[in-house]
């Protein structure tokens, strides 16, 4: 269980800090004093800190630097009274990932704790690269499985390029692990001490991603109630990952390709501008070059981010590899879930190993988290795999042959997936809603990408993603509508 420390003197904010973090699946540990925090982050080995600015015996600016000086991944958050204040920059500037502002919100408490921890996940726990299928009672999703011919290329790509300062680009299909390559590279990087921050741009509108990875100004635009700091400025001297590249807008891409030329850009609304030192990763399950072709990719930014190249192979390419696959997740949720589930039959097994996997690794998870929590006795047998494996008709045609999802569907769909244990949901939501946005406004526009583009507030490149990665036949949307 991951371990919060909060260094506050003030009883009140304790109590709020405490009760807000109550209902996460964290330990709280408290301090009134530096000397007592310190004491507590070389003892305890905290997760994340939660640092007042003004503390009794000390500076929280001398604080941050001495946390750092004991372990440089350890995501701080200071407690600060203004976001204008002079010592919060100053804060951030020494490497403190966020602030919060007194009084205290508690969703925003709440939010920032949950994103430093999957910060601080991403920078701990080490991707093992792994050729064997041998099991191990510590085995976890942070592992690459495979001995595949194409694996192996992959580990050799990593390997060379990890100890080298450029960017590398890594095309692959959704699912297929790229941010495990990515966090991989990281690893085995001469900036592995430093800051890992990973943003999916694919998963945020244009205004927000801008603020994302620049940050903002109070007031920059509706809803901009504070200053907010960036993923670039909270990464300086470490690494960020662009998943999902393709999908940014033009005025991102320029905003991207200055930083990557000049390691400066400005914060959204603001007019200082902000040096940093970050080594970008990208990903995409697009054809950038086809992008380019049209008019939707920058040539320069392609270059700037293509100085190293890694293709993952999708699933339905490794061969062999799906088997020990099938048989690592297969050990590893039947420990997770309390399961005695041991082996596989045998016709199971070949059902799993001929079908497609479209949604590559990320589908494998869930089908075999999913048929261990079906599962009544110690082998997996075909009865508990889905309708889809045992047709053959992958999961994608499934869910594009029935494009009406009313609203009330979402209900229905989040509390299946969370009976079955899904660790997944909000991918898998978010998935089931765009279906349906981007089928019922395809249908509205008679199939016309252009318009439902436009009304969509996307750009026909995003569109069209979309349409392919949600498996929509607009044929069939066409059809429904008439």
């Amino acid at each position: 269980m991951p371990t919060v420390l909060i260094i506050d003197d003030d009883r009140s904010v304790l109590r709020l800090l405490i009760k807000a973090l109550s209902e996460s699946d964290v330990d709280v540990l408290t301090a009134s004093s530096a000397e007592e925090g310190l004491a507590a982050i070389r003892t305890r080995l905290p997760d994340t800190v939660l640092l007042d600015i003004q503390l009794p015996d000390a500076s929280g600016l001398d604080i941050v630097t001495q946390i750092h000086s004991l372990d440089p991944k350890l995501p701080v958050v200071f407690i600060t009274v203004s976001d204008k204040s002079e010592t919060a920059i100053e804060a951030m500037r020494l490497g403190a990932y966020d602030f919060l502002l007194k009084p205290l919100d508690v969703g925003q408490v709440q939010d920032i704790v949950a994103r430093t921890l999957n910060a601080r996940r991403r920078m701990q726990v080490p991707v093992t690269l792994t050729a064997s299928g041998v099991q191990k009672e510590s085995d976890t999703d942070d592992r690459m499985l495979g001995r595949s011919p194409r694996m192996l290329d992959v580990y050799k790509e990593i390997g060379r390029v990890a100890a080298q300062d450029v960017t590398v680009l890594i095309y692959g299909e959704s699912g297929t692990g790229k941010e495990l390559v990515a966090r991989a590279i990281y690893q085995h990087s001469q900036r592995s001490e430093r800051p890992f921050l990973a943003v999916n741009c694919a998963a945020l509108s244009e205004t927000l991603l801008e603020s994302e990875l620049f940050g903002h100004e109070k007031g920059a635009f509706t809803g901009a109630d504070r200053r907010r700091i960036g993923k670039f400025e909270q990464s300086t001297g470490g690494t960020i990952f662009l998943d999902e590249v393709g999908d940014m807008s033009p005025l991102v891409q320029s905003k991207v390709l200055r930083l990557l030329q000049e390691q400066m850009f400005e914060r959204v609304g603001g007019t200082e501008t902000i040096e940093t030192d970050v080594r970008i990763i990208s990903a995409t399950n697009r054809d950038i070059e086809r992008m380019i072709e049209d008019g939707e990719f920058r040539l320069d930014l392609f270059h700037r981010l293509n100085g190293y190249r890694i293709d993952l192979p999708p699933l339905r390419t490794r061969g062999d590899d799906v088997g020990i696959l099938i048989h690592h997740f297969l050990h590893q949720f039947s420990r997770q879930l309390g399961k005695d589930v041991a082996s596989i039959s045998a016709e199971a097994s070949q059902l799993l190993q001929s079908y497609s996997w479209p949604g590559n690794i990320r589908e494998l998870q869930t089908v075999l988290r999913q048929a261990v929590l079906k599962a009544t006795g110690p082998v997996l047998v075909p009865e508990f795999l889905p309708e889809a494996v045992l047709t053959g008709k992958n999961l994608k045609e499934e869910r594009s042959a029935s494009t009406d999802l009313p609203p009330a569907d979402l209900a229905r769909f989040v509390d299946q997936q969370s009976a079955v244990g899904s660790h997944n949901l909000y991918a898998e939501t978010i998935e089931m809603a765009e279906r349906y946005l981007v089928t019922r406004v395809l249908r509205e526009t008679s199939g016309n990408q252009s318009k439902a583009a436009q009304v969509l507030g996307i750009s026909r490149g995003s569109l069209r993603n979309k349409i392919r990665m949600l498996g929509i036949s607009i044929e069939q949307v066409v059809q429904s509508s008439e």
